[in-house]
C-alpha cells in the first residue's frame, strides 16, 4: 500500500523524525529503490527463505525485534487480513495500543496522534489517543492518496541478516487461486452494487452490463455472499470499503454496515422500489422504482448516449 508512504511522510515531519519503510519476505531486495523512490528515508529489508510464505509466528518476531531495535513512534500497516492478524498479535506481545481500520490521522499541537475510526456499525465516529508507544495503526485501502514517485529521491537502504525467528505452528498444504477482477474494487472509479432486490444470481448480469458500459466494477453485500453464498466477498465494514467516484447502489436497503463501507463515495446513486430505505438517507439522487426496468433502461440510454458522442 504505497499510499501509506505519503501519509507517513506528512507524519513524519510533524512528529520530527523520519519515515522507514519494511519490507519483509524472500527476494524482495528489488522493492527498496521503489520504496525510496515514493518518500521513504530509510528502507529495512529482512530478505528471509522462512519469510516467502506468510506465516504469522515468524513475521511477527521479525517485526518485534525490529521495532525493539528501532522504537518508532508510529508503525502503519493496510487493513489487509493478514495486516490486522499480524499487528493485533504485535500490539498485544509490546503491551501497547492498536487502532484497526483508520479513518484519519492527525497530529494535534502537543504533538500527540489524534486517530479517527468508525464505531457502533458505522453509526458513529471516535477520536482515540494512544498511552504507549509504538502506535499501531492499520490503514485500509485508498483511505489517502499515493504520493507520486521521483527518480531523484535519496534513502538509505538497511538490510538486516540476523533474524531470530519463530517457527510457524502451521503448515500450508495446499494453495488454490480465487478469481479475482483484474482491477481491485478499492481502485475502482465507478462501483455498481447489487443488495437482496435482485432476486437471482444470475440476474447481476443487468448489473455486468452497466458497469462494462460505465467502466466499472460490480460490488455485492454481506447478506448475498454470506447469507446466499453467491459470492465471497462484499462492499461493507467487515469487507472491502470503496470511495469511488460513482457508486450505484441497486436493490441496496442500505443498512450500517454497508453504508460504512461505502460512505467516502463521491456521489451515490440509490435505485430502489423503498422510498423509506436507509439508503435514500445518504443518496446524492434518488431513483425510486423496480431496478429490474430502471437499469437496463439506463444501460440502453448511456449507450446511446456514448454511440452518439
Amino acid at each position: 500500500m504505497l499510499e501509506l508512504l505519503g501519509k507517513g511522510s506528512e507524519l513524519a515531519s510533524k512528529l520530527q523524525t523520519q519515515l522507514t519503510a519494511v519490507v519483509l519476505g524472500h527476494n524482495v531486495k528489488d522493492q527498496a529503490k521503489e520504496l525510496i523512490g515514493y518518500g521513504a528515508a530509510e528502507v529495512i529489508v529482512v530478505d528471509d527463505p522462512r519469510l516467502k510464505e506468510f506465516h504469522v509466528e515468524p513475521y511477527l518476531s521479525a517485526l518485534t525485534q525490529l521495532i525493539k531495535r528501532h522504537k518508532p513512534e508510529l508503525f502503519l500497516t493496510g487493513s489487509t487480513k493478514r495486516g490486522k492478524e499480524l499487528v493485533a498479535r504485535l500490539a498485544a506481545r509490546l503491551n501497547v495500543g492498536c487502532v484497526p481500520d483508520c479513518l484519519e490521522l492527525e497530529v494535534d499541537e502537543q504533538g500527540r496522534l489524534l486517530v479517527k475510526r468508525i464505531v457502533y456499525g458505522g453509526n458513529a465516529i471516535v477520536t482515540q489517543v494512544f498511552r504507549a508507544k509504538p502506535q499501531i495503526v492499520t490503514i485500509p485501502r485508498r483511505k489517502f492518496e499515493k504520493p507520486e514517485y521521483t527518480e531523484e529521491s535519496k534513502g538509505e537502504v538497511v538490510k538486516i541478516s540476523d533474524m531470530q525467528l519463530e517457527l510457524p505452528k502451521t503448515e500450508i498444504v495446499e494453495v488454490k487461486p480465487i478469481e479475482i477482477a483484474e482491477t481491485r474494487i478499492e481502485e475502482a472509479g465507478v462501483v455498481i452494487g447489487g443488495g437482496r432486490g435482485l432476486d437471482k444470481k444470475e440476474d447481476f448480469k443487468i448489473l455486468d452490463e452497466l458497469a462494462e458500459i460505465l467502466d466499472g466494477q460490480v460490488g455485492y453485500t454481506r447478506p448475498l455472499a454470506e447469507d446466499r453464498k453467491w459470492f465471497t466477498e462484499w462492499v461493507g465494514l467487515s469487507g472491502h470499503t470503496i470511495k469511488p467516484k460513482l457508486y450505484i447502489a441497486c436493490g441496496i436497503s442500505g443498512v450500517i454496515q454497508h453504508v460504512a463501507g461505502i460512505r467516502d463515495s463521491k456521489t451515490i446513486v440509490a435505485i430502489n422500489k423503498d422510498p423509506e430505505a436507509p439508503i435514500m438517507e445518504m443518496a446524492d439522487y434518488i431513483v425510486i422504482g423496480d431496478l429490474y426496468e430502471i437499469v437496463p433502461a439506463l444501460s440502453e440510454a448511456l449507450r446511446k448516449l456514448l454511440t452518439s458522442s
